[in-house]
């Protein structure tokens, strides 16, 4: 297992040893801003718990979620259809800061809440049929410094890294075709982390 915790972070640098594509820019604004932001994110979006279909069963999770874009789509994963809410102002202003630091665009995004670090997400792939193929995933991550996992589909390699307050995390090319991602859950952390992953939706 690969650790990758006291790298200094470097955009040019893939994190990835083969089959896809992932760069971490660190933080990239002030602590100042990504403060404000959490607060704003915290107390300006529509959350709900999120929910799952497995094996049959609906699940309601602890984790809280949101789904915005540029207009109503729907978006289905985990069995459950989602229908987007239109933007808000703070995060036209963050997908702007990450579509400068990523050079693409994306017209929609996921928020999830955690509230401390019990709460996490399992292994999976970005790899619903609304997401443009190959299409960049950039996420943004605010409070609680949490580790964050990508394991080989094939190899069962696996690279770690931390993601910061206020930090932006890149993955494209193939790399929801042949890795896996994870949020592990943790004692440790106490605080809430809102994640915001922007996207592109093509249907």
């Amino acid at each position: 297992m690969l650790s990758l915790f006291d790298q200094v972070s470097d955009a040019t640098n893939n994190l990835l040893p083969m089959d896809g594509e992932v760069y971490y820019h660190g933080r990239i604004m002030e602590s100042d801003v990504a403060n404000r932001f959490l607060t704003e994110l915290m107390q300006g979006i529509a959350w709900e718990n999120d929910q799952a279909m497995i094996f049959g069963k609906k699940i309601i999770t602890k984790r809280k979620v949101a789904w915005y874009g540029e207009t109503t789509f729907s978006y289905t994963y985990s069995g459950i259809t989602k229908q987007a809410l239109l933007w808000t102002p703070a995060l036209l202003e963050l997908k702007a800061m990450a579509e400068k630091h990523s050079n693409e665009t994306y017209n929609s995004c996921l928020l999830n809440l955690y509230h401390t670090g019990e709460e996490g997400m399992a292994w999976h792939s970005d790899g619903e049929k609304d997401l443009k193929k190959n299409g960049a995933i950039a996420s943004l991550s605010f409070g609680a410094e949490r580790k964050f996992a990508f394991k080989h589909k094939t190899s069962g390699e696996v690279i770690n890294t931390l993601l910061e307050h206020g930090s932006l995390l890149v993955m494209q090319g193939t790399t929801q075709t042949h890795w896996l991602h994870r949020l592990p859950p943790t004692t440790k952390v106490t605080t809430p982390r809102i994640n915001l992953t922007f996207r592109t939706i093509i249907n």
